[in-house]
């Protein structure tokens, strides 16, 4: 049976890769974009079963205008894809507040927006997946990239607490976290604005000249992802994160490690602040 999926950020990358890969196994797709002659040439090839109407999901009212538009011209919504969003590779300290803003408003404001417009349809109906793209970058870090960061490890808390919230409603809502894929989110995240501050050529400066050498050479397939997408879709209950890719499995991996053996070196400084810890003061571990 056809299913209804919604997908933003279909212009490019691998949210068309999701709206072609849906529209070819013969399910019905509104493929937004922010600028719809991007998706053009969908209607061209799949004609009625595709909907393009432009979306800019940090406008939460284009968010419900094109939830609405599923449900009056589908009859439902099955799927939402939550995929809009970019990063930006350079210090903290050098950028700008509203750049900040508007890479968080976009990576996770648009994630809360297009939630919150397709969970009434999908509680209505008693079924629906919402699979948000994240990020291995939401379970590590590195240097350059705080903004990204910070709405992708959101993006995770937000996830799993709305997931616990609707799964007895039949919604299941799930964060897929992939590691580097062959798309053009690299070259526009690096898209360089002025030099890296010297201070910051060992650690920023670094991860730019070694991730340079990178894109074009991801080994994450976003056609491979995309078909993953449409057995997820078919699931009746996954788990609310999902590595993809064995880089991602690697570096979360190690991330993982690190930070439980930061919890067990720091282990009786953290229980020191109970009730009945007792008065003795304990000396802080060292690194």
């Amino acid at each position: 049976m056809p299913h209804v999926w919604l997908v933003t950020g279909s212009g490019g990358g691998l949210g068309r890769a999701i709206a072609e890969a849906a529209l070819e196994a013969g399910h019905q797709v509104v493929a937004t974009a922010r600028d719809p002659r991007q998706v053009d040439d969908l209607r061209t090839r799949y004609g009625e079963r595709v909907l393009t109407p432009p979306l800019d999901v940090t406008d939460e009212a284009q968010g419900r205008a094109a939830v609405e538009s599923a449900v009056d011209t589908f009859g439902r919504l099955d799927v939402l894809i939550n995929n809009a969003g970019y990063g930006d590779l350079r210090p903290f300290e050098q950028v700008p507040s509203d750049e900040f803003r508007r890479l968080v408003e976009t990576s996770l404001f648009g994630v809360v927006h297009m939630t919150r417009a397709a969970l009434p349809v999908m509680r209505r109906q008693r079924r629906g997946h919402i699979i948000q793209i994240s990020s291995l970058g939401g379970r590590t870090a590195w240097p350059g990239n705080a903004a990204y960061h910070a709405a992708k490890w959101a993006v995770g808390g937000f996830t799993e607490s709305v997931a616990l919230e609707v799964a007895a409603f039949g919604v299941v809502v799930t964060a897929l976290e992939p590691g580097a894929m062959r798309t053009r989110w690299g070259a526009r995240a690096n898209a360089r604005h002025e030099p890296v501050l010297p201070d910051y050529e060992a650690s920023v400066g670094a991860t730019v000249r070694q991730l340079a050498g990178y894109w074009g050479n991801e080994p994450g397939d976003p056609a491979r992802v995309a078909r993953l997408i449409l057995r997820l879709a078919a699931a009746d209950r996954l788990p609310p994160h999902i590595l993809l890719g064995s880089d991602a499995l690697r570096l979360a991996r190690e991330a993982e490690r690190a930070r439980s053996a930061d919890a067990d070196r720091w282990s009786a400084i953290s229980a020191s602040i109970d009730i009945d810890a007792g008065q003795s003061i304990l000396p802080l571990p060292t690194a």
